[in-house]
């Protein structure tokens, strides 16, 4: 990033920059916490941890490889879905309950924003489930292996996905929830030591989920060809997860931020009738000339 925006990065603490993270952690972690005065204070600290809650519970359906995950449920897709749904809860939560104009309004564009995105998301997802008839992750993972990748037959679902990643995950362009040059760092602008920690490990444990699940749908996931070692299955799986994250880091390094009535305009106007048109499209597709 600092190499993209041609400023000096964090780059002198350790070797490469490598001890920064822990003196970020170890700061966070020494800091007081402060409660603001009239703040709901039970709602205030539950929001963090249900963040994080939810961000590692997502874990609990994503295969690394093809006999390595805590439940392998029939509904994983459908999981992973009503877990990114949920997102949306802590932070309505700690922007209500930290009594700041700049938390609430924070939480009330965190909140239009992941219900429009949500509509294009889900309709992304529908064509890859029919075509597998299955929302087992592991099963469309092995589908992709004996075929092709589903990037490649629904190239289009891919953007549509990757765009509404980046608003599900509150990532630049579409971070308006903490748009720090309109409402200073919004919903969680009371938060400080652990529990803003707690936030912070929750977004970015919600970027690698969602790349996770974007690879597992669109890039073969774990599958690579003939092979079932695992630790060639996880490596591979970590690769790519690799490649998506840096993407999303890319990504927020470029970009500039969109004006909030251009980010509900873009997904209304654009993002949902797309999804809606290539839903049928690809529905049509798959009933008329694919037998099961």
């Amino acid at each position: 990033m600092a190499g993209i925006q041609r400023r000096k990065g964090p780059e002198i603490v350790g070797f490469l920059g490598l001890l920064q993270g822990l003196a970020d952690g170890v700061k966070l972690v020494l800091k007081e916490i402060v409660i603001p005065e009239g703040a709901n204070y039970y709602l205030f600290l539950f929001a963090p941890v249900l963040a994080l809650v939810l961000a590692l519970v997502s874990w609990s359906v994503i295969p690394v490889c093809s006999f390595s995950m805590i439940a392998d449920i029939n509904c994983g897709v459908l999981f992973l879905v009503l877990i990114s749904s949920l997102n949306v809860y802590p932070i309505m939560l700690s922007g209500w309950a930290s009594n700041s104009q700049y938390g609430l309004l924070g939480s009330v564009r965190s909140i239009s924003q992941i219900i429009s995105y949500e509509i294009p998301f889900t309709m992304s997802l529908l064509p890859i489930i029919a075509y597998s008839n299955s929302l087992n992750i592991n099963t469309i993972v092995l589908l992709q292996k004996l075929s092709c990748w589903n990037i490649f037959l629904f190239f289009p679902l891919f953007i549509i996905f990757l765009i509404c990643a980046f608003a599900e995950t509150n990532r630049i362009p579409f971070d308006l929830p903490e748009a720090e040059a309109e409402i200073v760092a919004g919903y969680n602008v009371e938060y400080a030591s652990i529990i803003f920690a707690m936030f912070f490990l929750a977004e970015y444990s919600n970027i690698i989920v969602i790349s996770s699940f974007c690879v597992l749908l669109f890039l073969g996931g774990w599958a690579f060809y003939l092979v079932s070692a695992a630790l060639i299955e996880s490596f591979v799986f970590s690769f790519k997860v690799s490649i998506l994250l840096l993407f999303f880091i890319l990504v927020r390094a470029a970009l500039p931020r969109y004006r909030f009535d251009q980010l509900m305009s873009f997904g209304w106007r654009n993002l949902i009738p797309l999804s809606i048109t290539l839903y049928f499209f690809y529905a049509t597709y798959i009933t008329t000339f694919l037998e099961w």
